[in-house]
């Protein structure tokens, strides 16, 4: 769980309030059902008093309804599929979801900052695709796979540069670039597939960590998501991301560099989606200009199912780690009992509306049981 950020206002030029002048939001908390309410102190300092310390509070945060939205599929799965609940085919699904969860952990920051990269898919691709061409010209791969997170980090600057420098919506900016960068990837590799790669690094990418049967990737996810917890959630720099994207004005006023922090954040996304094509690409075994086409819907649905706010400013990346998990599981469940892929997009789809409308419901819900009852009639 996030830690409770207090958002007591120390003037415009304080350099940890993330509110400055204004109005506030809990800047540090997930996406609640109507969370906290304004209170003054002793000093007459404005403050942030949780509204819902209770335990039907705590049951109302989104995040902690889509973790038990998770056990009750494994539940349902282990108790209607005999073969989902075994370690070859949890094995499987956890590895079938590296790339989604690798790049959900730098889609959460930039959502926590009230930014998004629909780009990220394309990325992929044209690091599968470049990957490719140049292991077909004769390149050694470990020279390849450094130049194709380079690439990818450039991808993610120059969204950066369009979204800080021009001042453009990522949103637009980045549905232009997922063109940009996907048709780059076919004047790269064109319509063609590259396979044969080196067998130590297939074997890498789908292989387990010895003793268990956590597939290396998801280890590696392991580690980056501890070190993204601490990054967003007990620093100052993500208590930045969490001022940025409550309210950005205040936060510039505060002394953060909103501009250099999101740049960070773009190139961060282009980096791990290119390291995320190298996996796909040598867990599948095949370089194509289309990998992973459609799957920033899957992330973004991961990132907004597990609570945080599209409009920024709230979220935890527990709950973005359940709402992964949730939907790469939820989907092994409908293929073990031969859906079809088309309903199974439609799942992923309904999931993300479902994950958009119902946290603001229950934000009224909290509200209005919270409002004072109408004074009695004379």
């Amino acid at each position: 769980m996030a830690p409770e950020v207090s958002t007591a206002r120390s003037g415009p030029d304080g350099p940890d309030g993330p509110d400055g002048p204004g109005d506030s939001r809990d800047a540090g908390d997930s996406r609640d059902a109507g969370d906290s309410r304004d209170t003054r102190d002793g000093a007459g300092r404005l403050s942030t008093a949780r509204a819902d310390r209770g335990p039907s509070g705590r049951l109302l945060r989104w995040d902690v309804f889509v973790g038990l939205l998770l056990v009750l599929v494994l539940l349902a799965g282990s108790a209607g599929s005999p073969g989902f609940a075994s370690a070859g085919n949890l094995s499987f699904a956890l590895g079938d979801l590296g790339e989604i969860a690798l790049i959900a952990l730098a889609m959460t920051m930039l959502v926590v900052a009230a930014e998004v990269d629909l780009s990220v898919a394309s990325v992929l691709g044209l690091s599968s695709a470049l990957l490719g061409a140049l292991w077909d010209a004769g390149w050694a791969i470990e020279t390849i796979i450094p130049l194709v997170v380079v690439v990818g980090a450039v991808c993610g600057l120059v969204n950066g540069l369009l979204v800080t420098r021009l001042g453009l919506p990522s949103l637009a900016v980045t549905i232009g670039t997922l063109a940009l960068y996907r048709g780059l990837a076919y004047v790269v590799l064109g319509d063609r597939a590259v396979a044969e790669f080196p067998r130590g690094y297939t074997e890498l990418v789908v292989g387990d960590v010895p003793g268990t049967p956590i597939p290396y990737p998801v280890a590696l996810f392991v580690l980056l998501a501890a070190v993204t917890g601490v990054v967003l959630h007990a620093t100052g720099f993500g208590r930045s991301l969490f001022a940025i994207g409550a309210q950005e004005e205040a936060a510039r006023f505060a002394g953060i560099r909103v501009k250099r922090i999101k740049l960070i954040l773009f190139v961060v996304s282009g980096t791990v989606a290119a390291f995320a094509g190298v996996i796909f690409t040598l867990r599948y075994g095949s370089a194509r200009a289309d990998n992973g086409a459609g799957l920033e819907l899957a992330v973004i649905a991961a990132v907004l199912l597990g609570g945080v706010d599209f409009d920024g400013g709230r979220g935890t990346l527990g709950g973005v780690i359940a709402g992964v998990l949730l939907i790469g599981l939820l989907r092994n469940l409908l293929m073990l009992n031969d859906v079809a892929t088309e309903i199974q997009s439609i799942v992923t789809g309904l999931l993300l509306i479902v994950s958009v409308i119902t946290p603001r419901l229950l934000a009224v819900f909290a509200r209005r049981r919270r409002a004072p009852a109408p004074p009695a009639p004379l």
